[in-house]
């Protein structure tokens, strides 16, 4: 099995940048995709960023301008680059990947626990 963890939530004054690390550990083959959400409590989950194997990258409206995804596969890592942070970026951020532990195995994926991100001054 793989887990994620996350890491590098914290308090932030509006207009300020943070960045969180996505760290995967387990039986891994390959991480076909990586995506980052994030969630307010009475709120649905929401996708904030993704990126494929190969790096292609997708965001929010939202976020476009101001977050950047990237990935070092050699460390199993993902990232979320924070800039511009607003109040509304208040939220728990959740890590996600799509991942095979072995050549030809069945894709699945797991989730992180969350790491808080607050936007406050």
């Amino acid at each position: 099995q793989v887990q994620l963890v996350e890491s590098g939530g914290g308090l932030v004054q509006p207009g300020g940048s943070l960045r969180l690390s996505c760290a995967a550990s387990g039986s891994i083959f390959s991480i076909n995709a990586v995506d980052w959400y994030r969630q307010v409590p009475g709120k649905q989950r929401e996708l904030v960023a993704a990126i494929t194997r190969d790096g292609s990258r997708n965001y929010a409206d939202f976020v476009k301008g101001r977050f950047t995804i990237s990935r070092d596969n050699a460390k199993n890592t993902a990232y979320l680059q924070m800039n511009s942070l607003k109040p509304e970026d208040t939220a728990v951020y959740y890590c996600n990947a799509r991942y095979r532990s072995r050549p030809g195995g069945l894709e699945v994926f797991t989730w992180g626990p969350g790491t808080q991100v607050t936007v406050s001054s």
